[in-house]
């Protein structure tokens, strides 16, 4: 892999996430950062699946980042497009975690309103790792063998209240947030988002479909690039939101 900013040079993904996660912007909530893949003409998916994007590099990316976060956050529409498995299926993966003194599996957060959720995933089946979810339904979830606590909220989710209940109540520094769109808009809209990954596919999509943010109608965000690299004919980046 090809570091083409700020410094360019031969790189690893291991390498370019060796450094620890910044400190949280305010002490409340923890440092969150968003991961996409998007084809050249702004498309988050292809056949309603962000997977046929990206490449290896794209997976091999997305699985370093899930490693290096405490959790991972997903919203409901995209937990039952996706229908996610255990989100370290790699074991050795697991145990470099628990060698640093980490839990092997990084937390599952999930946001849904109405707890319509894919209980038949493999998230939920797999019985590895946690999963958390904020609702403002009233109805229990069936019995599963991954354990899952429900967070309940009159009228709505509230996301900077969500985050605030991951920071002191479970100690979460470092989230990752995988969308989908309209999720990825309302956290950006709240002032959220301290990072975006966003990886650009070399594909063209063509006609109508989701982009990696909807809503946001605050208006446009400034961005500011901390790195680029370049694997084949994929690109990746990582942006902080200028505040």
């Amino acid at each position: 892999m090809q570091r083409l900013f700020p410094d360019p040079a031969l790189t690893t993904i291991a390498e370019q996430l060796a450094a620890p996660w910044p400190a949280p912007i305010v002490a409340e909530r923890p440092h969150l950062f968003t991961n996409f893949a998007a084809t050249v003409d702004g498309h988050a998916t292809i056949g309603g699946r962000s997977g046929e994007i990206g490449t290896d590099a794209d997976t091999e990316m997305l699985m370093a980042l899930r490693a290096s976060a405490d959790a991972v956050m997903v919203g409901a529409g995209t937990l039952r497009a996706e229908r996610y498995g255990r989100l370290l299926p790699d074991p050795q993966a697991r145990s470099l975690r628990e060698r640093r003194g980490r839990s092997p599996d990084p937390l599952a957060v999930v946001i849904s309103n109405r707890l319509a959720l894919p209980w038949d995933a493999g998230l939920f089946t797999s019985g590895g790792g946690r999963v958390i979810v904020f609702t403002a339904s009233d109805e229990e979830p069936p019995e599963t063998a991954t354990p899952v606590q429900v967070v309940r909220r009159a009228g709505a989710v509230d996301l900077r209240e969500a985050l605030e209940h991951l920071r002191e109540e479970r100690g979460i520094r470092a989230l990752l947030c995988e969308g989908g769109p309209r999720l990825h808009g309302d956290l950006l809209a709240e002032g959220l988002v301290d990072e975006l990954f966003v990886t650009l596919g070399p594909r063209v999509a063509g006609g109508e479909g989701p982009r990696i943010v909807e809503g946001l109608e605050s208006g446009p965000l400034d961005l500011e690039l901390r790195w680029l690299l370049q694997e084949g004919d994929e690109l990746f980046t990582r942006y902080a939101v200028k505040r």
